[in-house]
C-alpha cells in the first residue's frame, strides 16, 4: 500500500477511537437484536450441540435444586425418626445429585467452549480474509490499530461472552426460576416472605457491581495510558537521552503510576466489598427465614426440613444474581464488538469484474489519456493528465510533495480507479485487465520499505514463492545485498525482528529491491527507492538498478534529482498537472520549474 500524496491525509489516535470506554459508561451495540441475529448465524451449524448444552444445563440445574430438597426430606423423615439406613440412602442420593450436577456442568462447558471456538475461528477467518480484500483507500481512512482491535479485542470479547457466559447465563436464569418455583411448591408463606428479601438482595448486588465495573473501567483506562507511555518511552529512549529528558519522563511515569495505584485501590475495594455484602445479605435471608419459619414451625404449619431447604435455597439465590450483574457488561461488550466486526464485513470488497488472467505478458507501452482523479469528491489530485511511455523507457516523475506523483502510481497499479479518462497498457484499458494479473507484472519498490517477520531468504522469496534458494541469492547479488546478508549472524537464515528492526533502513531497502528483482516484472516502479540509502551505497546500487530497468518500462519518483539524470523522459508534476516534460538537460536549459528544483538542491537557492 502506498501513502496518498495529496497532502490531505489526516491521522487519528487509534487509542482515542478504540480505547477503553470512559468511566461509568457501558459500551452497547446500537442494534443489539440485528447483531445478535447475525452472530447466531455462525452457530447455526451447531444446532445439535447447542441443544445438547441446553438439555445439560436443565439437568444439572434441576440436580442442583434437588440437593437442598433431599436434605429437607432427610431431616424430616430420617433424622427425626432416627432411621440410619434411610439417612444413609438419601445421603448417597444427595451425593449422586451433586456429583452428576457438577459432571454435567463440566460437559456442557466443554461442548460450549468447543462450539464457540470453532464458530469464532470461522468469524476470525472471514474477518481477516475480508480485510485482505478491502480497497486500498479504506486503509488510508482507517488506522491499523482499529483493525487490530477488531481482530483481537473484539473477537476475544465475543469469545468470553459465548464460551464462558452463555452457559452461566442460562444456568443462572433457570436456577433463579427453579428456586422460586420450588419455594412456592414447598410453602407459599415462606416463599412470599423470601420474595420480600430478594429485591433488597438484588438492589445491593447491582449497586456494588455497578461501582465495581466503574472502578475497573477506570483502572483499565489508566493502565492503557501507562502502558502506552512506557512503550513510547522505551521506543524513544535515544531521543529522551539526547535531549536529557530522563528526569521529566521518570516524573511523568511516576504520576501515571500513582493514578494506576489509586484506581486499583478503588476498584479492588469495591470488588472486595461484594463478598462481605453478599454474606451479610445471605445471613439476613437466613435470619428472616429462620425467624418466620420457626414461628410457622411452632404453629405446626411447616417442618424443620422445609425451613432448612429454604435457607439453602436463599443462600444459593445470591450467586445467580451476582453472576447476572457481572455478565451484563461482558455481554454488552461482546455485542458491541460483534457490531464493529460486522461493520467491516459489510464494507464492499475491492471490485474486479475481469476474469482471472494467467500468463499475462506486457510490452510496457503505458498511456495516460486525459486522466482525472481525486481521493475525495470535489478535491481532484490529478487533472486532465496525458502522457505516453514507450516500452523500455524510463519515466521520471518530479515535483513537490503533494503534487500527485504517487497518485499516478496508485492509478497505474489500480490501487484506485480513475475518475475520468483512460489508462492503457499495450493499447489495452487497464480496467479490462484483472487486478491480480496486472499487479503480477508490475514491480513496486516503495519509500517506506515493509519486511515481514521471518528469515531474510523468506522475505526475498515473497517476490516469487516458487523461487529456489539459489534464485533468491542471485537476486540479492543483483541488488548488491548479498555482501551485507552474508555478514549477518545467520546469513540468509537470519530471522528479522518486528519490522526488520535489526537492519538499517538502507539494508531493508536493498532487500526490497532484491524482492522485486526476483519477481521479474515487465513494468518497474521505484517510489523514492534510494531515498533512505547513503550516497556511497546509492552509487553502488545505481548500476544494479540500471541493469534491472534495462528492457523494462520504468517509473521513477525521486526528490533527489541526481537519481533521474539518465531518464528518457522527465515529467514535472505540480498541482496534479504536467507543467514540464523533457530530458534532464533540456529541462535545465529551459530554466523553468525543474531548473528551479535542481538548483535549489545543488546550488543552495530557495525554491
Amino acid at each position: 500500500m502506498t501513502a496518498r500524496d495529496d497532502g490531505s491525509r489526516t491521522f487519528r489516535n487509534p487509542m482515542r477511537v478504540h480505547g477503553p470506554a470512559s468511566p461509568g459508561r457501558i459500551e452497547k451495540a446500537r442494534n443489539p437484536a440485528e447483531t445478535l441475529k447475525r452472530l447466531a448465524g455462525y452457530f447455526s451449524s451447531f444446532r445439535m450441540q447447542l441443544f445438547s448444552v441446553f438439555l445439560l444445563i436443565i439437568v444439572y440445574t434441576l440436580l442442583g435444586l434437588a440437593g437442598p430438597y433431599l436434605m429437607g426430606v432427610a431431616i424430616d423423615r430420617f433424622i427425626a425418626s432416627k432411621d440410619l439406613a434411610g439417612l444413609s440412602s438419601i445421603s448417597l442420593l444427595m451425593l449422586a445429585a451433586y456429583a452428576f450436577s457438577n459432571f454435567f456442568q463440566l460437559v456442557a462447558g466443554w461442548i460450549m467452549a468447543k462450539v464457540s471456538q470453532t464458530a469464532l475461528k470461522q468469524l476470525g477467518n472471514n474477518l481477516f480474509t475480508h480485510i485482505q480484500e478491502l480497497p486500498v483507500g479504506y486503509f488510508d481512512r482507517n488506522p491499523p490499530g482499529g483493525l487490530m482491535s477488531r481482530l483481537t479485542n473484539d473477537i476475544d470479547a465475543i469469545n468470553q461472552a459465548v464460551s464462558q457466559n452463555v452457559t452461566s447465563l442460562l444456568a443462572s436464569v433457570l436456577s433463579l426460576g427453579g428456586i422460586i418455583i420450588a419455594m412456592f411448591l414447598l410453602d407459599m408463606w415462606l416463599a412470599l416472605t423470601s420474595l420480600l428479601v430478594i429485591p433488597l438482595m438484588f438492589w445491593f448486588t447491582q449497586f456494588v457491581a455497578r461501582y465495581t465495573r466503574k472502578g475497573f473501567r477506570e483502572l483499565q483506562q489508566q493502565l492503557g495510558e501507562m502502558n502506552g507511555f512506557m512503550e513510547e518511552s522505551i521506543s524513544g529512549l535515544k531521543v529522551i537521552r539526547a535531549f536529557r529528558r530522563n528526569r521529566e519522563v521518570t516524573d511523568a511515569f511516576r504520576e501515571k503510576n500513582c493514578k494506576v495505584f489509586s484506581a486499583s485501590v478503588q476498584a479492588n475495594s469495591y470488588a472486595l466489598l461484594l463478598m462481605p455484602l453478599t454474606n451479610v445479605l445471605g445471613n439476613l435471608f437466613v435470619i428472616v427465614i429462620a425467624g418466620f419459619g420457626g414461628w410457622l414451625a411452632l404453629k405446626g404449619l411447616v417442618t424443620v426440613g422445609i425451613i432448612a431447604t429454604f435457607i439453602i435455597y436463599g443462600q444459593n439465590f445470591i450467586q445467580p444474581l451476582r453472576q447476572l450483574a457481572n455478565m451484563y457488561n461482558t455481554i454488552q461488550a461482546a455485542l458491541a464488538g460483534s457490531e464493529r466486526i460486522f461493520e467491516i464485513l459489510d464494507i464492499p470488497k475491492e471490485i474486479d469484474s475481469v476474469p482471472v488472467t494467467s500468463g499475462l505478458q506486457l510490452k510496457g507501452e503505458v498511456e495516460f489519456d486525459h486522466v482525472s482523479f481525486g481521493y475525495e469528491p470535489g478535491h481532484p489530485v490529478v487533472l486532465d493528465m496525458s502522457f505516453r511511455a514507450e516500452p523500455g523507457q524510463t519515466v521520471a516523475l518530479v515535483g513537490p510533495t503533494g503534487a500527485g506523483k504517487t497518485t499516478i502510481i496508485n492509478l497505474l497499479t489500480r490501487f484506485y480507479e480513475i475518475g475520468g479518462g483512460t489508462v492503457t497498457i499495450d493499447g489495452r484499458d487497464i480496467r479490462d485487465i484483472g487486478k491480480e494479473a496486472l499487479r503480477s507484472r508490475i514491480g513496486l519498490v516503495l519509500q517506506d520499505t515493509f519486511l515481514f517477520s521471518g528469515t531474510v531468504l523468506e522475505n526475498i522469496r515473497f517476490g516469487r514463492l516458487d523461487a529456489t534458494d539459489e534464485e533468491c541469492m542471485k537476486a540479492a547479488e543483483f541488488a548488491e545485498a548479498d555482501r551485507f546478508i552474508r555478514q549477518l549472524p545467520g546469513g540468509y537464515s537470519t530471522v528479522l525482528s518486528e519490522r526488520a528492526g535489526n537492519l538499517s533502513q538502507g539494508q531493508r531497502q536493498l532487500l526490497a529491491i532484491a524482492r522485486v528483482i526476483l519477481s521479474d516484472p515487465d513494468i518497474l516502479i521505484l517510489d523514492e527507492a534510494t531515498s533512505s540509502i547513503d550516497t556511497r551505497t546509492e552509487l553502488r546500487i545505481q548500476k544494479a538498478l540500471l541493469r534491472l530497468m534495462e528492457g523494462r518500462t520504468s517509473f521513477v519518483i525521486a526528490h533527489r534529482l541526481s537519481t533521474i539524470r539518465d531518464a528518457d523522459v522527465v515529467l514535472v508534476i505540480d498541482k496534479g498537472k504536467i507543467v514540464e516534460k523533457g530530458k534532464h538537460d533540456e529541462l535545465l536549459e529551459r530554466q523553468g520549474i525543474y531548473h528551479h528544483l535542481y538548483m535549489s538542491q545543488f546550488k543552495g537557492l530557495a525554491i
